[in-house]
């Protein structure tokens, strides 16, 4: 995914402040050997780009002066309550870099799965992206999940999930993540001995209620 960036003369609180008001917003690109750099984005372009799942998960180029260059979405910084993109930051990318971020899960094949289609499970996306670790070529930009083999009662992992080639999943300790919750429902139902008895209070107390004859 390509966007277009143009260097930024101006820094500080006011300088950004006025930069707004002209549609545009200021961004910093940090990384590499070079040192940091401000530039700045069409807000309107940049506003369409974040609704997108590829411009936060993927190996952006951007294109500067001419030339382009690979980043990386690192943080992006909104108004409280306003629809306005106050600052982002980008990190470069060099082919030797060790790439540590989080991507979206897609998840599919609930509706056919054991848990879902014949027990009747509760069946809950716990987390919707994880934390890998890969060299830039072997970004994905999201991660499969296929739940078409889920089974009451067994929940999926991390570990158990199929990573794409040179992709790990960042371990924090012994810590496992749990992907996928599945639980029984549980079902109610009414006694049998209380069902049988609800037709013979009923006709008691019609008893009760009947004239007597004179």
């Amino acid at each position: 995914m390509k966007f277009i960036a143009y260097e930024r003369a101006k820094q500080g609180t006011g300088a950004s402040r006025r930069l707004r008001i002209t549609g545009r917003t200021p961004a910093i690109v940090y990384g590499g050997e070079t040192s940091p750099l401000q530039i700045e984005l069409d807000h309107n372009d940049l506003w369409h780009a974040l609704k997108k799942e590829a411009f936060h998960a993927s190996i952006l180029d951007m294109e500067l002066n001419g030339k382009t260059s690979k980043v990386l979405l690192r943080n992006v910084q909104m108004h409280p309550f306003r629809q306005l993109v106050l600052h982002l930051d980008f990190q470069r990318v060099e082919a030797a870099t060790k790439l540590k971020m989080k991507v979206p899960l897609h998840f599919s094949g609930q509706e056919t799965s054991p848990a879902f289609k014949i027990d009747n499970c509760l069946v809950t996306h716990v987390i919707t992206d994880l934390e890998i670790t890969c060299s830039p070529a072997d970004l994905p930009e999201f991660i499969a999940v296929d739940l078409s083999q889920l089974k009451k009662g067994v929940s999926l992992h991390a570990s158990d999930l199929t990573m794409p080639k040179g992709v790990k999943v960042v371990k924090h300790g012994t810590n496992d993540p749990v992907v996928v919750s599945v639980v029984a429902q549980a079902v109610e139902e009414a006694p049998a001995a209380d069902a049988a008895a609800a037709p013979a209070a009923d006709a008691k107390a019609g008893a009760k209620k009947a004239p007597a004859k004179k």
